[in-house]
Formats: C-alpha cells, structure tokens, sequence
C-alpha cells in the first residue's frame, strides 16, 4: 500500500449566491489528500496518514476518503478544528488564505506516529504539512523512521508564507531530501531550493547528488522533466485541455506517476534504484494525462481509472 502523510483540509471556494454576492462552498483538499484521492481513484492500493477532526469538516474529509477507496486505518482523530484554506480563483489560477491554528493536522506530533507499517510499502510526503510545526517535525520523525523499510517520493511543494524559521526548514527538508527516493519540485520550488543564476538543468544534479534516484521538475505548460542519476533525462508536454483552474493539478499529477509505478513493479528501493528512462517516461505521461482532466473541471477533483 502506498501511505500518503500529511495534511487534508477543507478548500473554501467562492461561488455565486442568490443574492448576487460571493459565498464559500467546502470542498475537500489538501495537497496530500488530494493524492490519496486521486490514487484510490486511479485503483492503487492507497492509505492516508493524518490528522482529522471530528468537526462536521473532518466528517466530510472522512467520507470522500471512502468514497475514494482509500484506507483511513492511519488517520488520527482528535477534537480540534479542521484547517480551512480560503481560495480566490484568478484566470484560473488559486491564492490561499489558510486558518490553520491549533487544527487536526497541524498538532500532531511524533509520538502520534505509527510504530509499525505491516502492509506500507510506499510513502509519499509533501505540502504545507512540511513547512507547519510540530506536524512537520512529526513527519520528518516518520521518515526516518520507515524510509529505510519503503519505497519514499516527496513532493515538498513550497509556500514561503508558511515558513516561519528558514533555517529549521530547510535542515528538515534536506534531510528528507536525502532520504527520499523520488524528489518531484516545481520549477519555482527548485530555484528556492538552489538559490541562484544556475539553469535548472545545472541545478537538478546538486538534488540528485543528495540521494534520491530520481528527481522530476514540472514546468507548468512546459511540462515535466524527469532525471535519473546516471544522467539521463525524459520530458512530457502537458496535454492541451481547457483550464477551468489549477487546483490540484500537481497533486493528481503525483498520483499519476505513483500510480504507474505501482503498476509496473518499480515502486520499490531496489525498483527506483534500477528505473529505466521508459518507466520514468511512462509516469510522467501518465501525471501529465490525469493532471490534465483535473484541471479542466473546477476544484481537486481527480480522475476514475475508467475516464481516462
């Protein structure tokens, strides 16, 4: 199984009224429960690690999870409030405003983490669950603990606005960085990563140089790009579609590369350790192709196996 870890939260989405004013409407996100979701959707075996509240927010995240096929046996729930990401669409592109003090997801800590992982195979990190503390110190526990035992990719998506101490969180991210297997960044998190002038392609070996076997950079409309340690390298365009907007483009875009790992046999250490240019091609096409489905119809809302 692979065990998703991080937030899930609610994406209060403006959307007309009666009245002629805008109101906010929840809908169920968190860039790694919209992998999870987008996994179970995609038929893999998937699981989420979390925390969830028992508010009216966290019952909804808990019955999309379901209803997504996705295992809530790691979920861990608590009285407090759900996070609550206000999002404001422009020419199809999503701004955050989050409210996420003393919530479900942020407080937990490594001690809520599981000892055992019997059937986790898998893990992949990322998000603002990353960037959050104590939660982000948790999930860094929780790779040390079992990344040596799992197949690990981390997608660290990076908000600036939500580091508080620079310092503290690139020690925690280069750390994870060294013990991941597949490191997927954007073109942006990339150059926050490796400051300076160097061109992306000067930038991706000093990444691969930390550890992972494989590192992909999404460009956007450019598409993505995937490198291997031995220097090779396979790009994907994007699929042209009609944007309605942006939200969870890059979650269901890991989904999608997960998926075709799993798959294929090659979501192991010694499986990302071996991969081969066509495998890597392979998950990137198919990251690009459900990407581009959520991408044309409002909010996260990834694609079933049988719409693609």
């Amino acid at each position: 199984m692979i065990l998703c870890c991080g937030e899930a939260l609610i994406d209060m989405i403006t959307e007309p009224t009666l009245s002629g004013q805008d109101g906010f409407v929840p809908h169920s996100g968190g860039a790694i429960f919209n992998t999870s979701i987008a996994l179970g959707r995609l038929g893999a075996p998937v699981g989420l690690l979390t925390g969830l509240s028992s508010d009216m927010f966290g019952r909804q995240l808990a019955d999309d999870l379901r209803a997504s096929h996705v295992d809530t046996t790691h979920v861990i729930a608590s009285d407090r409030p759900t996070t609550l990401a206000f999002v404001q669409l422009k020419d199809g592109h999503a701004t955050y405003t989050f409210v996420d003090e003393n919530t479900a997801g942020r407080m937990l800590r490594a001690e809520d983490m599981p000892r055992q992982l019997p059937a986790v195979s898998a893990l992949y990190f990322g998000g603002i669950s990353l960037a959050c503390e104590p939660c982000a110190d948790a999930y860094a526990a929780m790779l040390a603990q079992h990344g040596a035992n799992c197949a690990v990719m981390l997608d660290p998506n990076i908000r600036p606005g939500f580091i508080q101490d620079q310092t503290r969180y690139r020690t925690r991210l280069n750390q994870m960085i060294e013990q991941a297997d597949i490191v997927k960044v954007s073109d942006e998190d990339l150059d926050w990563i490796i400051p300076g002038p160097e061109s992306h392609d000067q930038k991706v070996p000093l990444l691969l140089q930390a550890g992972p076997s494989a590192v992909i950079v999404t460009r956007g409309s450019e598409g993505a790009s995937g490198y291997l340690a031995n220097g090779t390298v396979v790009s994907v365009p994007v699929k042209p579609v009609q944007v309605v907007d942006t939200v969870g483009a890059g979650d269901t875009f890991n989904a999608g590369v997960l998926a075709s790992l799993e798959q294929a046999g090659q979501l192991t250490k010694p499986g990302l350790k071996a991969l081969s240019p066509d495998a890597l091609r392979d998950a990137l096409t198919l990251g690009a192709e459900v990407a581009a489905v959520t991408v044309s119809r409002a909010g996260a809302n990834p694609p079933w196996s049988h719409e693609l």
